[in-house]
C-alpha cells in the first residue's frame, strides 16, 4: 500500500509555493457570485504554463481522491470538506497544524490503516479456512473421492493405462483452477496451449497429485491451503484458500516423450 505520508510531500510543495508568494500583494477577494460564475465556465488555457498548472491541479485532486477513498473502504472516513479546508489554509498561509503536527497526524493515519487492513486480513483468512474445511469435508463424501495422508483429495474423472510421472519429471498438462465458489483463476484451456513444467517446482498438492495420475488420465484435485499457497494473499487467490483443479496429464517430457495415444 502506498503510504498516505506522500500527502505531506505535496503539502510541503504547496507551502513552499505559498512562501514564495507571501511578499506579493494580495488581490482583493472576488465576490462569491463571481467565483461561482467563473467556476462554471470552461477554462481557457492561454499558454502551456496555464495548461501545466491546471494539470497539476487535476493530478493533485485525483491523488487526494484516492487517498480519501481507500481509507473509507476500511471504515476510516476522511471529510473531503476538511481536506479542502486544509489546502485553502495552506495557500492562505494560516495552516492550523505545523509541520510536526501534520507529520504526526499522517503517521497516525498510516498506522490505523495498516492495523485495520491486518485485522481484516486475519478475519478473511480465518473465514476462508473455515469454508475450505467445510467444502473438503463435503467433497470427501462424494463417490470415487480418495484422500492421501497429506490431506490431498482427488477423484478420477477419466482413467488411462499410461505411465505415471516421478517428482523429478517434467510433465505436460491441460488444467483449470478455481476457488471453491467456482471462480476461475487460471486455465491452460483458455490460453489455448498446455503447460509444461518440472513437477517438483509447483505447489505441493500438484507435485503429489500428478504423480498419482497416468498419462492420458484426467483427475480432479481439491487441495487444502497448506498444500497450495497457504497464508499468501493475492488478488486472485485469497489467503488460506482451498483450490480445485481439473488436470489432464498429456505426457511426460524427459527427452523421449511418453505421449497420449
Amino acid at each position: 500500500m502506498k503510504s498516505v505520508l506522500k500527502v505531506s510531500l505535496l503539502a510541503a510543495t504547496v507551502m513552499l509555493a505559498v512562501g514564495c508568494q507571501k511578499e506579493e500583494p494580495q488581490a482583493e477577494a472576488p465576490q462569491t457570485e463571481q467565483v461561482q460564475a467563473e467556476a462554471s465556465q470552461v477554462t481557457s488555457f492561454k499558454s502551456d504554463d496555464d495548461k501545466a498548472a491546471y494539470a497539476i491541479g487535476v493530478s493533485f485532486a485525483n491523488y487526494l481522491s484516492t487517498s480519501i477513498d481507500k481509507p473509507s473502504e476500511l471504515g476510516i472516513n476522511l471529510d473531503k470538506d476538511i481536506v479542502l479546508k486544509g489546502i485553502e489554509d495552506v495557500f492562505a498561509g494560516n495552516s492550523e497544524l505545523n509541520e510536526e503536527e501534520t507529520r504526526a497526524a499522517l503517521e497516525s493515519l498510516d498506522k490505523r490503516v495498516a492495523e485495520t487492513m491486518q485485522a481484516q486480513a486475519v478475519e478473511k483468512a480465518a473465514a476462508a479456512m473455515k469454508v475450505g474445511n467445510d467444502f473438503r469435508s463435503e467433497f470427501a463424501k462424494e463417490e470415487g473421492v480418495s484422500q492421501t495422508e497429506s490431506g490431498l483429495l482427488y477423484q478420477v474423472l477419466s482413467s488411462a493405462e499410461g505411465e505415471s510421472p516421478k517428482d523429478s519429471d517434467t510433465v505436460q498438462v491441460h488444467y483449470k483452477g478455481t476457488l471453491i465458489d467456482g471462480t476461475q483463476f487460471d486455465s491452460s484451456y483458455d490460453r489455448g496451449e498446455p503447460a509444461t513444467f518440472p513437477l517438483n517446482r509447483v505447489i505441493p498438492g500438484w507435485t503429489e497429485g500428478v504423480q498419482l495420475m497416468q498419462v492420458g488420465s484426467k483427475y480432479k484435485f481439491v487441495i487444502p491451503p497448506e498444500l497450495a499457497y497457504g497464508e499468501q494473499d493475492t488478488p486472485t487467490i485469497p489467503a488460506n484458500s482451498t483450490l480445485v483443479f481439473e488436470v489432464e496429464l498429456l505426457k511426460i517430457d524427459n527427452g523421449e516423450e511418453t505421449a497420449v495415444q
